[in-house]
């Protein structure tokens, strides 16, 4: 067998070197890629019940709004998520309270409506424990949901609302409801190839309350029901 050049071995060398090199930049950079992967697997934007549909209904504001929206969902045997900001409860005990007794879901969204991608760990501790305690002393019910203000999250707040044991909640529909102030376009948006899973934010709008009826009535001739977040996710 014949001997490699020295040029030859400097070749093979400089080959191994250069793989070795991709290998562990491929091995430094794979932590944080998995880190992101799953950190978006930790936040729900989306249910696996196969008939099921939750209405998420982020509360800062109406509270006529909401008690006709209760009535609404009585009346068609529907259930929801109420999404609720500590600040606004503190003021609305009773309203809080009728949510909580009449069967649906409370989850917290924050006590001051704070953008909570700008806050660190600590940060959002504070303001997530502040609506959780004070939901639960209000209803005597475990809150176990967190679904940021305007949807702005970051790692700090995943293992936050993850420290207390909480599931961080966004939406896979969105109505916008609260900018386009609209029955019919909010009505679209929130029945359009509408599916089994779906998570679909509303707010406490007049607009809201009118087209409701009609989006329970359209979930429900295409075989399905309004289910709460919790259960959507199984």
């Amino acid at each position: 067998m014949k001997k490699l050049s020295s040029r030859a071995v400097a070749i093979v060398t400089n080959c191994a070197l250069a793989l070795i090199l991709v290998v562990v930049a491929a091995v430094c950079f794979l932590p944080s890629a998995n880190a992101a992967s799953s950190l978006e697997e930790r936040v729900y934007r989306k249910g696996t019940s196969e008939d099921g549909v939750s209405l998420m209904i982020n509360v800062y504001w109406g509270e006529e709004e909401v008690y006709a929206m209760l009535d609404i969902l009585e009346e068609h045997g529907g259930a929801a998520t109420f999404f609720i900001g500590g600040s606004w409860a503190d003021d609305h005990v009773a309203c809080v309270r009728e949510i909580a007794a009449r069967g649906h879901e409370i989850g917290s969204h924050g006590y001051f409506h704070l953008a909570h991608d700008g806050l660190d760990f600590e940060g959002n501790v504070r303001e997530i424990a502040a609506s959780v305690e004070f939901l639960s002393l209000v209803t005597d019910r475990p809150v176990t949901l967190f679904a940021p203000p305007s949807g702005a999250y970051s790692d700090a707040t995943v293992e936050a609302a993850e420290s207390m044991g909480l599931k961080t909640i966004l939406w896979s529909k969105d109505t916008v409801d609260w900018r386009d102030k609209d029955e019919e376009t909010t009505f679209l948006r929130a029945t359009q190839n509408a599916e089994g899973g779906d998570l679909i934010l509303m707010h406490p709008m007049e607009h809201t309350v009118k087209a409701l009826p009609r989006i329970l009535d359209d979930y429900a001739a295409h075989g399905l029901r309004t289910v709460t977040v919790s259960e959507n996710l199984g």
